[in-house]
């Protein structure tokens, strides 16, 4: 049954409104649907919503990530808009300038206003 279902990531948000102006106005996330329990926005046809919970910013891994087609375009255009990305120096996962190169892949990782860690990525060719 799930197979026919979307599936939707569910961000918490210690602060709603400072969370919701983050992915309005910082990421360009045009707002879809708000209610009091939670704010919903749209990206590349993905649906997603932020909800109010005190836990928020505590997970240790991606929470959600984005795939695009130019890493470095995209970098540049966050960090123009304010975004600080993470450098990573762990077994598996070492960032240069943010970046991190994998065999298939190339990542690098944010974090939204409420501590939660967001990523964006690139596959590589061939």
């Amino acid at each position: 049954m799930l197979t026919d279902a979307p599936v939707r990531a569910a961000i918490p948000a210690s602060d709603i409104e400072r969370a919701k102006a983050f992915y309005r106005d910082t990421l360009g996330l045009a707002v879809t649907r708000e209610t009091p329990d939670a704010v919903e926005f749209v990206s590349g046809g993905t649906q997603f919503f932020i909800y109010p919970t005190a836990n928020a910013g505590q997970a240790p891994h991606t929470l959600a990530a984005w795939s695009v087609a130019d890493l470095d375009a995209e970098m540049a255009d966050l960090r123009g808009r304010g975004v600080t990305f993470e450098e990573y120096d762990l077994p598996g996962l070492k960032t240069t300038n943010g970046v991190a190169e994998f065999g298939a892949m190339r990542g690098a990782w944010f974090k939204d206003s409420e501590g939660n860690i967001l990523g964006v990525t690139q596959s590589r060719e061939g």
